[in-house]
Parts: C-alpha cells; structure tokens; sequence
C-alpha cells in the first residue's frame, strides 16, 4: 500500500478500513473530527507562521496577550480558563511576557497571594497592531465561507463544544 494519499483520501481510506476490517461503527463521526482538527491545525500553523512567528511571538503568547487585552485585568486562573491553556503554560508564558514588557503583574488587593494580569502600554500597542494584520489573516481564511455559513460553522461548532457535557470529557477548564 505505497500509494500517494492525500488528506481527504486518507480520510475515506480510514473510514473504509476502521468500517469494514474493524467493525467500528461512527465512520462519520471520525471525519468529522479529523476534519475539525486538520481545519484547526492549518489556521493556527497559518496564523502563527504568517502573523506571530515573524514578530518574535508563539500562538500561545498572543492567545494570553490577546484575552488579557480584551479581557483583562485577569487572574491567571482565568486567563488559563478562556485561553484553554494550563495554569503552568499561562505561568511560563507569563514570565516571559513580563519580561518583555508587555505584560504587568499586579497584586491583587483582594488576595495579597494572588496577582492580575495587565497589558502594559507597549503590550496594548503590539496588539493593536498585531491583531489588524491577524484579523486581515482571519478574513482571508473566513471569505470562502458566506456570512450566514460562518454563522452556521459558528453555531454548530458551539453545539458540538456545549454538548460535550453528557459525556464525560477531558478539558484544562
């Protein structure tokens, strides 16, 4: 079996072999799930390569400066919540951006134990920047899509998160 596969007849090979060598029985629901994340994968390597890379940024720092701009000021608790990263990343991550000048760690007045998270004047500003080139980045990938099937994608990949609940799943949060 030396034959040249690409991604979507790998797909129909996978799902012919797991069917009729294996006897699994959700054929669809691994296409599904192998397009989501071959989908996922190709936007985030194509953002970060196009975008942040070149800017001395991983995707995961501007999924941290992004949620504090917009979010913050934040806990790092939370900010590891709605980037989907671990405490320990958003901790690593944290260090460097303050480092950096972009990021401020301000003690809580709460919790003296605690601290939350800001961007600095130069963190505001490269985010600014940084996100007009990504949003354009974002709108190329979108633009093959009408607004109402981005609104169709939207909602079904919103049904497919929330109704993750009736099983018991796996997830940072």
């Amino acid at each position: 079996m030396d034959r040249e596969l690409d991604f979507w007849s790998f797909v129909e090979l996978a799902n012919r072999r797991l069917s009729s060598e294996y006897g699994f029985r959700h054929q669809l629901a691994t296409e599904v799930l192998l397009t989501l994340n071959r989908a996922s994968d190709l936007v985030t390597y194509d953002l970060e390569a196009a975008v942040h890379r070149p800017r001395g940024r991983s995707w995961s720092a501007f999924r941290l400066l992004f949620v504090v701009w917009l979010a913050g000021p934040l806990e790092p608790k939370s900010a590891a919540r709605l980037t989907g990263m671990s405490r320990a990343a958003v901790s690593n991550l944290m260090k460097t951006l303050v480092a950096d000048g972009l990021l401020d760690r301000i003690p809580d007045e709460r919790d003296g134990r605690s601290v939350q998270l800001s961007l600095t004047e130069a963190g505001h500003e490269e985010m600014v920047s940084v996100f007009r080139e990504h949003n354009e980045r974002e709108f190329g990938w979108t633009d093959a899509l009408t607004e109402t099937e981005q609104r169709i994608l939207v909602m079904l990949l919103g049904k497919l998160i929330t109704s993750r609940a009736e099983f018991d799943t796996r997830s940072r949060s």
